[in-house]
């Protein structure tokens, strides 16, 4: 695998060193070269100046959501999610066997200190919660997107403290970064709905403009986009606060601008210069094939996205099939591996099939917000009925249908249909009987149990490609049914059965925080591996 892709970072080269070492530089490290210009007094900027400053800023920002993509989410998430698998190498001892790889796997934590938290701290310090609330919002919101990532891969992070120290940065539990999360997010929509109202935005509705390469500056949509965060972090937490998960979650449903409701609300970045998307550029190296996992249920469902998902198998026993290669598996260059990529094999570039060059990146989708809807109301949050579980669900199914281009089809009313077996043609120790019998159709007579099941496995098949939060998901529900790592070279940190439930701290954080990072594993209530699970993520096997 060519692990030299990176990629495009908002300066140079990105600096892999300790929380320590990069939370202190927070008030050094600039994100523009306005911000260079201006950085010798902060507080002293003109309005003029800092708004210049932080209207260069937004489109980095968002495109460093996916900060070093493929060692951050790809080699880890995605895989552990059910959605890709590496095929070419021999890959015991790495990710997809549990062995870890720290030099991977550092990108998905000190990534986004150096190129969300440092930058945004900076622009802090011009000003700009005072002089543009509005500004500042944006900025929060894209924060905690950014940072909710990091905490979900490994728990306790430095947060809240972040910059306070030259020496030693503290850690904060998961429960006060939630906290914090959800402060940030009042704040956030309190402030776009303040300017919304005011006569300013009669006069200038759009400050940002072409600067956001996500909704161009249309607050309305960010006010969606914070609300619907709220509610994915607030669903998160259900089994170990469930008071806070339905208070916070009722906050997103009744929060006026509503939710993500339709696939023009989708939150995806553009690309803007050398940079490409991300799954397009290592996918060039023909090295990440669709996993078995999503292969065996689009294949038992035939899912009409199939085809938009992935192209089919090439090797001949299974050519023209979904078939994809099981977590885990050791063999090296697969010869039947299929790209996750619809046309990736296209002559033009101009030819877009899902994932082309300029693709944008999804962030979040209206799909995901009916499936957390049905969710809500499987619980009896906000009034709703198992009625309207039905209905969020099946529209949650349209959504994604309509995203993704495809005929829905007779897909909800099937009944029969269920997740297929995996049969690896060439070695067939490799194969396995479903794990899923779960059927499509909203069935109303079924346990609350199943029918989360039913919701959890729809709405993993309609977030595709987004790992990160389908991972997140299968920790808290355990759905979708996945199958089992083949190869488990953790050592026994990890149960086979019960798989994976984050990654290590970077090794560089024991050398350069070593005191703070032992103190996190004390929150963390586990040792430093990739079997103990995180706050939310609590052992209950049942609704």
């Amino acid at each position: 695998m060519k692990m030299e892709f990176k990629s495009i970072p908002v300066q140079g080269k990105n600096i892999l060193a300790g929380i320590s070492i990069i939370v202190a530089s927070l008030s050094l490290a600039g994100c523009t070269k306005n911000f260079e210009k201006y950085n010798t007094d902060p507080t002293k900027l003109s309005p003029e100046q800092t708004l210049a400053i932080t209207l260069t800023a937004y489109a980095p920002l968002e495109q460093n959501i996916y900060s070093n993509y493929q060692t951050a989410q790809n080699l880890s998430a995605d895989e552990y999610a059910g959605y890709g698998m590496t095929s070419t190498g021999n890959f015991y001892g790495k990710n997809s066997n549990y062995g870890m790889n720290d030099g991977w796997n550092k990108d998905g934590f000190i990534s986004q200190y150096n190129n969300i938290m440092a930058p945004i701290n900076n622009i802090a310090k011009t000003g700009i919660k005072a002089k543009n609330p509005d500004l500042w919002a944006v900025l929060l919101i894209i924060e905690v997107e950014a940072m909710h990532r990091v905490t979900d891969k490994f728990g306790p992070i430095a947060y809240t403290k972040a910059g306070s120290s030259l020496t030693s940065v503290p850690y904060d539990d998961q429960k006060t970064i939630y906290q914090t999360f959800f402060k940030q997010l009042d704040t956030a929509a309190a402030s776009l709905n303040s300017y919304i109202a005011s006569p300013q935005f009669q006069t200038t509705p759009n400050v940002i403009g072409a600067n956001d390469l996500i909704y161009g500056g249309d607050y309305n949509q960010w006010i969606k986009f914070a609300n619907s965060l709220r509610l994915r972090l607030a669903m998160h937490i259900v089994k170990v606060d469930a008071a806070t998960a339905q208070q916070q979650a009722e906050i997103a449903l009744k929060a006026p601008g509503g939710l993500l409701a339709d696939v023009a609300d989708n939150a995806a970045f553009k690309q803007t210069g050398s940079r490409v998307n991300d799954l397009w550029q290592f996918d060039q190296w023909g090295d990440n094939s669709l996993s078995a996992a999503i292969g065996t249920y689009l294949t038992g469902y035939n899912d009409p996205r199939a085809p938009v998902y992935s192209t089919p198998a090439v090797y001949a026993p299974i050519a023209g099939k979904y078939t994809g290669i099981r977590l885990g598996a050791n063999n090296v260059n697969f010869p039947y591996k299929s790209s996750v990529f619809a046309n990736y094999n296209c002559k033009k570039q101009e030819d877009k099939g899902t994932f082309y060059q300029t693709a944008p990146q999804l962030l979040m989708t209206a799909a995901e917000m009916w499936f957390l809807k049905a969710e809500a109301a499987l619980r009896g949050w906000n009034g709703y009925s198992s009625s309207d579980a039905k209905t969020f669900y099946e529209k949650g199914i349209n959504i994604s249908m309509q995203q993704w281009g495809v005929s829905v089809g007779s897909y909800i009313s099937d009944n029969t249909s269920t997740e297929a077996a995996y049969t690896d043609p060439l070695n067939p120790a490799n194969n396995s009987a479903a794990v899923s019998s779960i059927t499509i159709q909203w069935d109303p007579a079924a346990t609350k149990e199943r029918s989360l099941e039913r919701i959890i496995t729809q709405k993993w098949l309609a977030m595709f490609p987004e790992g990160q939060e389908a991972w997140t998901d299968f920790r808290r529900t355990g759905y979708p049914k996945l199958f089992p790592v083949l190869n488990n070279a953790s050592n026994g940190a990890v149960d086979t059965q019960i798989q994976i439930r984050r990654i290590p701290y970077p090794v560089d954080e024991y050398s350069k925080n070593g005191a703070a990072v032992n103190a996190a594993v004390q929150l963390l209530g586990g040792p430093d591996n990739a079997g103990t699970r995180l706050w939310w993520d609590v052992n209950k096997a049942n609704f």
